[in-house]
């Protein structure tokens, strides 16, 4: 089980006792951290890896509403404190949860496994998610065809044809698919991409470049227009992308 990285930020030994007590107790959390100095506190937060800090409101040096602003969102935040009129203020700050002391443990509880939970479910979406290899159709006394293909973008999986597509970039470790309507963005690269496309129907005329042979418009030395967008014919990919064309050449 991956544990939350935890520091008890408070000027009472007592109260920062009671934290490290109630944190030993769950089996999800770590307490890396006590301290009564906000400043200090405030340090490991912006050096990163800090996943919950417990922070009380009413220190000498930096209240706890100053450090959330100066910290600015990094981590996650229950609010340790014996005035509740803090409260609304707190949560405009995107706090997790708000606890009156005396603290009793199952308020604690629950207030951690809400963070703990949300750290989850933040884990689980940015897994990659599978995607489902390309659908074929059959026709009779023909070989399969492949009309579409499916890729990830962000949190869904989306279905593009492949007689809507114009052209592909290649950014990186991202592409980008043309369509007359729309351009996708996915996390992939060129390669693979022109693997999965039939070859009969796509070509790679550059290292940045897939383009859809039927949507050419015309061809002008070494660039090549289609819907308007000039794509250049890379010297690698000259001679193929000629010889794919002379072969249909009226």
């Amino acid at each position: 089980m991956t544990k939350l990285k935890c520091i008890a930020v408070d000027d009472e030994p007592l109260a920062l006792d009671i934290i490290e007590d109630y944190v030993s107790k769950v089996p999800f959390l770590e307490l890396v951290k006590r301290t009564e100095n906000a400043i200090e506190a405030l340090q490991m937060v912006q050096a990163g890896g800090i996943d919950l800090v417990f922070l009380d409101i009413q220190m000498p040096e930096l209240t706890g509403i100053q450090f959330l602003k100066i910290a600015n969102g990094k981590s996650n935040y229950i609010l340790t404190t014996a005035y509740s009129q803090y409260a609304l203020e707190s949560y405009d700050l995107n706090v997790s949860d708000y606890l009156l002391k005396p603290i009793a443990f199952d308020r604690f509880y629950k207030a951690v496994e809400k963070v703990h939970n949300q750290q989850q479910k933040n884990v689980e979406q940015s897994a990659p998610v599978p995607v489902p290899a390309p659908v074929v159709t059959a026709t009779p006394n023909a070989h399969p065809v492949q009309d579409f293909i499916f890729v990830k973008t962000e949190h869904k999986i989306q279905k593009i044809q492949l007689d809507d597509i114009l052209y592909i970039e290649g950014l990186k470790d991202y592409i980008s698919i043309y369509t007359k309507s729309e351009r996708v963005i996915t996390l992939q690269n060129m390669k693979k991409m022109e693997e999965t496309l039939p070859s009969n129907q796509f070509i790679r005329v550059h290292k940045s470049y897939i383009i859809s042979l039927d949507k050419i418009e015309s061809i002008e030395r070494s660039r090549i227009t289609i819907f308007g967008k000039v794509i250049p014919i890379g010297d690698t990919y000259r001679d193929e992308f000629f010889r794919r064309i002379d072969n249909k050449n009226i």
